[in-house]
């Protein structure tokens, strides 16, 4: 499993022209699945995202969690976190999981972050999304479960 998680002051994700998630200040988070992901691995990722220290404390120093700051996340399923572009000019997509169990874990994910008290929104699984959203700092990291 691999997130990109980036600390955000606004999100914002639309299908069609339409707004279906959206949230102020917290995480926007690209969720890439790879077929040997487990429960394990998401309940690992869930809790590594939630208690990332990257939010200022009151001497601007990154000692809070999301969880400390009551933050929010937007997260967007995101199949190309898993493409291999190291051959040839497109990608190739063979590390990706299959559509079912990718969604399957990027459900079980997401209700893993809400289970901690985390106002979680999403896009839509295998759709079209237009995502916005203000980076602050900016903070962008990369979080793997292998």
């Amino acid at each position: 499993m691999r997130v990109v998680v980036q600390r955000a002051r606004n999100a914002q994700v639309t299908v069609a022209g339409k707004r279906i998630g959206k949230i102020e200040n917290g995480f926007m988070l690209l969720v890439g699945i790879t077929h040997s992901d487990t429960i394990e691995d998401v309940k690992y990722v869930a809790d590594k995202v939630a208690n990332l220290r990257v939010f200022e404390d009151k001497e601007g120093k990154m000692n809070l969690s999301l969880l400390d700051v009551q933050g929010e996340i937007l997260s967007i399923s995101q199949f190309t976190l898993y493409g291999d572009c190291r051959k040839g000019r497109r990608p190739n997509f063979m590390d990706a999981a299959r559509p079912e169990f990718a969604n399957e874990m990027y459900d079980a994910f997401n209700q893993e972050l809400r289970s901690k008290g985390i106002r979680v929104e999403t896009g839509a699984f295998g759709e079209m999304m237009d995502v916005a959203f203000t980076n602050v700092g900016p903070v962008t990291l990369i979080v793997e479960s292998k």
